[in-house]
């Protein structure tokens, strides 16, 4: 029977799994289904700047004023929105509707991290446990779950682009300018852009908004609203609490100079998936295989990165953080020197599939990590830390999709090695200063295992004496 807790855990996920199986397979298809000019990739820029501008003031704001749960309800929604913009894809639809979703997504993950930590905190308390492990797991849970959505989501666009009957054969002399060898001068006669035919466009965008509207639903009904009395008590007294204060927390925790530390792990986050979602789709993918294969090739990193967040999230208890965000490096390290170097062929298609599938491992890392370590550190701030980690990371986002339109793939690449050295540079310094210096929350654990120890220490002992005297007595 598992616990009230983890049931809320696993809704959570799967609502995230059914409105992401629409979003996230839309996503890797935008930089070549809206490839004329740059429709696609600017779109995404827009959904990524207008998540900045959220996270730097509405996460407080609504998660204090409705509650997790429907801060998560009402912003699945501004999800849903973007399928039905990209039913008539132009400028207005596309980028108003983007802009939608931008301002809802910073409150929806962060209402769902803030969400995950409370009952993970809860479940410590109750089990006896300490508490970031707890989290760990269920971090790890949820992206073992939500990853999945790449799976499904990219399935069915790959399925029904498949029955495209205007897939034709992609000329040998395009192929040399696939990889880091093209630059987007090139790409207008490289590979397969052919956008597929309306109907079965259509047909997967309504697939992609039944699954949205089900997912509203289904956390809507099942959903336990279990900061409901702390939302209530906000709204009461919220003439008493400084709107200020409120508002501005985001940037209030700039302050704190480990989060200062972390942009660059957080925008990281950014960088890469971005990468694979934009660059690895339309200058490989497509550009050698065709855009019918997208799906497929995603397929491999949603799999992957789904089974791994759920393996990393129960062996951070036993590996610890770093050893983690290292194993990450190396693998994103190796991926992004393969396809430095790697001139895409059909007749390599293993490969194709295996770099994503990597990839999706690495990533498990970033996210289920990541979204831990701001959990742990600032345990008393939870709602402006991951409207920060949302701010940062889609800094990432954006910043990537800005320059995608204009700089060689090569130039990308050594972007992204540059992002990650720095990364890894600053998160190790961040555990080196925990180490010295641990939070209150984490100093307070540590002390309450010291004394446990001390306690135990304590109970051995007078058994020991016990056990003497008894032997004392026997023998007199």
């Amino acid at each position: 029977m598992i616990s009230r807790n983890t049931k809320n855990v696993l809704v959570v996920s799967f609502g995230f799994l059914l409105l992401f199986t629409a979003y996230g397979g839309l996503q890797s298809l935008q930089s070549s289904l809206n490839a004329e000019e740059g429709m696609g990739v600017i779109s995404l820029s827009v959904i990524y700047g207008a998540i900045i501008l959220s996270s730097m003031f509405l996460p407080p704001i609504m998660i204090k004023n409705l509650g997790c749960k429907w801060t998560i309800v009402i912003c699945m929604g501004c999800y849903v929105a973007y399928s039905f913009g990209n039913l008539s894809p132009g400028w207005a639809s596309l980028m108003s509707t983007s802009a939608i979703l931008g301002l809802g997504g910073s409150p929806l993950w962060s209402a769902k991290c803030t969400y995950l930590t409370i009952s993970g905190n809860m479940q410590g308390q109750k089990d006896n446990k300490k508490s970031q492990d707890i989290i760990n797991q269920y971090f790890g849970l949820f992206f073992f779950i939500f990853q999945s959505s790449a799976v499904w989501g990219n399935l069915m666009s790959s399925l029904i682009f498949g029955q495209d009957s205007n897939i034709v054969e992609i000329p040998e002399e395009n192929l040399e300018y696939c990889g880091a060898g093209l630059c987007i001068e090139n790409f207008t006669t490289a590979g397969n852009t052919t956008r597929p035919a309306k109907r079965l466009v259509d047909t997967l965008l309504g697939c992609y908004i039944g699954v949205g509207l089900l997912a509203i639903i289904f956390v809507a009904v099942f959903l336990d609203n279990i900061d409901r009395d702390q939302a209530r008590e906000f709204r009461k007294n919220k003439g008493n609490v400084s709107f200020c204060n409120t508002f501005l927390a985001t940037f209030k925790l700039l302050r704190n100079p480990k989060l200062l530390l972390l942009i660059p792990l957080t925008m990281y986050s950014g960088f890469e998936q971005s990468f694979l979602s934009s660059e690895f789709t339309k200058n490989y993918v497509t550009c050698a295989l065709g855009i019918h294969y997208v799906g497929f090739v995603m397929i491999c990193f949603g799999a992957t990165n789904s089974l791994s967040s759920f393996a990393f999230g129960r062996l951070a208890e036993y590996t610890g953080r770093i050893a983690l965000f290292c194993l990450a490096a190396l693998i994103n390290l190796g991926c992004i020197l393969g396809l430095l170097f790697w001139g895409p062929h059909p007749d390599q298609l293993p490969v194709f599939f295996v770099i994503p599938a990597l990839w999706g491992m690495a990533d498990a890392v970033w996210q289920t990590q990541t979204n831990a370590l701001y959990g742990i550190l600032f345990a008393e701030h939870k709602e402006a830390a991951f409207a920060n980690y949302r701010m940062w990371e889609s800094l990432g986002f954006v910043i990537a999709f800005a320059y995608s339109t204009y700089i060689c793939l090569s130039t990308k690449i050594y972007i992204v090695l540059a992002v990650l050295a720095l990364t890894m540079v600053t998160y190790l310094y961040v555990e080196y200063w925990e180490y010295k210096n641990p939070t209150a929350q984490v100093a307070s654990m540590l002390n309450s295992e010291k004394n446990d120890l001390k306690e135990e220490n304590v109970v051995k002992i007078n058994e020991n004496i016990n056990e003497k005297y008894v032997i004392n007595q026997t023998q007199l």
